[in-house]
């Protein structure tokens, strides 16, 4: 038995003497080293995580907006009794600030001037808008001219006719704009009930133009008219 004991220790002994001497730093090192990649591995699946949650939550999302969309354009068209599609109900306000930032305060033009072949009392324009013929009589300080769509009317309004007149003063106006061009100076606004006004100054005295409702009249065609015009 204790040969057997002694065999033993001494297998042992030789055991130990033959194993490789230990490096601890190393082992701690690679310790760390495979921490690291595990770590790395689990941030990077988190992310692709995240990702793909992101992506299924914006076709969720793109998913509702259509339907809703069509439920839109369905209770519209509804409404307005045809069909509209592509239309949006959005746009509508852009459509109406589109024009209305390409429109000045005289409206749209519309009007086109020609060369003016009558001679009138006390006032003379080589331009005159094109089929607008002079209500007769025309005095010395007011001229009334009227589309051709009125040449018969009985009315004496003068709301959708061009007056233009002179003054030896400018006519008071609401929210005046006074513009420079060509060497001169245009006033341009409204009389205080609404009615549109240009004028300029011819000489000593002042030409005025009393623009007719509904538009048609941009600022460069009445300043053209405007400049054309000189007291007799």
């Amino acid at each position: 038995m204790d040969e057997v004991k002694k065999l033993l220790e001494q297998f042992a002994d030789q055991a130990v003497a033959a194993a490789p001497p230990v490096d601890v730093d190393a082992d701690v090192a690679r310790g760390r080293r495979a921490l690291r990649r595990i770590k790395t591995r689990r941030r990077a699946t988190g992310v692709l995580c995240l990702a793909a949650a992101s992506a299924v939550a914006l076709m969720v999302n793109e998913s509702v907006g259509g339907w809703d969309r069509g439920d839109a354009g369905v209770a519209a068209d509804a409404q307005s009794g045809q069909a509209t599609p592509g239309a949006s109900t959005s746009d509508a306000p852009n459509r109406a600030m589109s024009t209305e930032s390409a429109t000045t305060m005289f409206g749209a033009a519309g009007v086109d001037l020609v060369t003016n072949k009558q001679a009138w009392p006390g006032l003379g324009c080589d331009l005159v808008p094109a089929g607008w013929t002079v209500e007769q009589p025309a005095n010395a300080e007011r001229v009334v001219l009227a589309p051709s769509s009125e040449r018969t009317s009985s009315s004496s309004s003068t709301a959708t006719k061009l007056v233009l007149s002179v003054s030896d003063q400018a006519e008071s106006l609401k929210g005046v704009r006074v513009v420079q061009t060509g060497g001169r100076t245009f006033h341009l606004g409204t009389y205080p009930n609404g009615r549109q006004i240009g004028q300029v100054l011819q000489g000593d005295r002042w030409v005025v133009a009393q623009v007719p409702v509904g538009g048609g009249w941009s600022d460069d065609v009445l300043q053209r008219l405007l400049a054309s015009c000189k007291p007799g």
